[in-house]
């Protein structure tokens, strides 16, 4: 071990200052002399499984009669030897050993269950995707639907870190009272519910995220001051890192120069958005907070840089991102489509259609590759972030045209901890829910006293 004989500091242990708390990176020095790794606090802490929970809206072109017998999204060969080049997840073939790809589960819970819920669908759609229950019809406060899967797994585990879970979103999300066909707009504002009637915040400007995780504590004063000084967030807490430092053996010290090297380079991007936003030229997206890229590219990466910089500190293990707003008009021009979602969404069945809404799947789901060479390249212990995160990457609709809820789009991927076998296609039998693959994920988790999630008719094992 590259640190001081007798000698540890906690895996808690935050750089404070100015309304600054920074976390640390796992280092040598978090594992006091002769103990096990296994049973100390840092071993535990490592040891603990990432979620991070991603929604597609609008299902996918391979959902679609046509488009499943293309491959457009779940390839054709099932086990290990399937060929993702015809599929929107092609993207992800460098991450094939880490991929869980599960075809033909149903999300029935977003069906109408009465006539005057018809037409609801994509107000309903958001709501079912990680919950798998069916949302009460209703534009007043007292929705109810039920608790979503990463909040069943923050109640267990979120304890363990000083944030239980955070909520991201791309697109706008905070319109209040009802949306459409008879449904508050909470439906459609977030997929994460700490319970069946608490549909939780999501947080769209990747500033906001940054002094969740790292500016919290001090006064309002303190914050305020910091921030208009226009320095970095780690320019408050130099002293203590200086004395940090000094503890520390050759490698610690170059896994905090990483990190906090990680921290600035983020920071600065953020900041040069924000400058470029209040600049006085024409925005693409006007509406959108000033830490908010236009760029759809620019944006998700950011959230994901985040997420790798929330799992390296340990300051949050679950994250659930919303890529896209239910009947978005936003166009992607990186995706080589010039057609609105939504519109291209409902593609008619038409061939040609079917194949430009499968261009801008492909594009959503390219994002995701970085993202896991990110956490690839992050080491703990004997293992990689990668190999300790779950990511789950689905929607609750299938095929967007028809408003369907059967054979939904839904991969994984990340080891979790050894959960994850990888490098599979599974198919589920006709009507299985995609709830019970869920309820499977949460016993393997270790949350293996749940009975039932959702509309659960047992578990489904990838």
């Amino acid at each position: 071990m590259g640190f001081i004989t007798g000698k540890h500091i906690s895996r808690r242990t935050m750089l404070r200052g100015m309304g600054t708390a920074i976390g640390l990176p796992l280092l040598d020095a978090m594992v006091p002399a002769n103990r096990l790794w296994a049973a100390t606090e840092a071993g535990k802490a490592a040891d603990g499984t990432r979620l991070v929970c991603i929604e597609q809206v609008h299902g996918a072109a391979g959902c679609n009669d046509w488009g499943a017998t293309q491959n457009l999204w779940s390839p054709a060969e099932e086990g290990k030897n399937f060929d993702l080049t015809p599929s929107s997840l092609r993207s992800l073939e460098p991450f094939r050993k880490h991929l869980t790809i599960v075809s033909d589960t149903d999300c029935r819970m977003a069906d109408a269950f009465a006539p005057k819920e018809i037409g609801g669908d994509h107000f309903r759609t958001t709501a079912v995707f990680l919950t798998q229950a069916h949302p009460k019809q209703t534009e007043g406060s007292d929705v109810d639907v039920g608790t979503s899967f990463d909040q069943v797994f923050a109640q267990r585990f979120g304890h363990e870190t000083p944030i239980p879970s955070i909520q991201l979103t791309i697109e706008n999300v905070d319109q209040a009272g009802g949306c459409a066909y008879g449904y508050a707009c909470a439906y459609t504002d977030t997929i994460s519910w700490g319970s069946p009637n608490e549909p939780l915040p999501m947080v769209r400007d990747p500033r906001a995220v940054f002094e969740l995780m790292f500016g919290a504590g001090g006064t309002p004063e303190q914050r305020t001051k910091r921030m208009k000084t226009n320095r970095s967030i780690l320019d408050w807490v130099m002293e203590e890192m200086a004395g940090l430092r000094r503890d520390l053996g050759v490698s610690d010290r170059q896994r905090v120069d990483q990190y906090t090297q990680y921290i600035r380079e983020l920071e600065q991007r953020i900041q040069r958005i924000e400058a470029q936003n209040r600049g006085g030229d024409e925005r693409e997206i006007p509406e959108a907070p000033v830490g908010v890229p236009d760029s759809f590219d620019e944006h998700v990466k950011l959230m994901f840089d985040l997420q790798v910089l929330a799992f390296m500190s340990d300051t949050t293990r679950v994250f659930s991102l919303k890529l896209g707003r239910d009947a978005s008009p936003r166009v992607y021009p990186e995706s080589g489509s010039t057609s609105p979602f939504h519109s291209s969404s409902h593609h008619g069945g038409r061939e040609e259609r079917v194949l430009d809404f499968a261009t801008i799947n492909a594009y959503h789901v390219s994002m995701v590759p970085y993202f896991l060479e990110k956490l690839q390249s992050v080491t703990e212990g004997d293992s990689t972030l990668l190999d300790k995160t779950l990511l789950m990457y689905g929607s609750a609709m299938a095929d967007s045209n028809l408003h369907n809820h059967i054979r939904c789009p839904l991969f994984l991927a990340g080891g979790a901890n050894g959960i994850l076998e990888g490098e599979k296609h599974v198919r589920a039998t006709i009507g299985t829910p995609m709830a019970n693959v869920f309820l499977d994920l949460l016993h393997r988790l270790g949350v293996d006293d749940l009975e039932t999630f959702g509309n659960s008719t047992g578990t489904f094992s990838v």
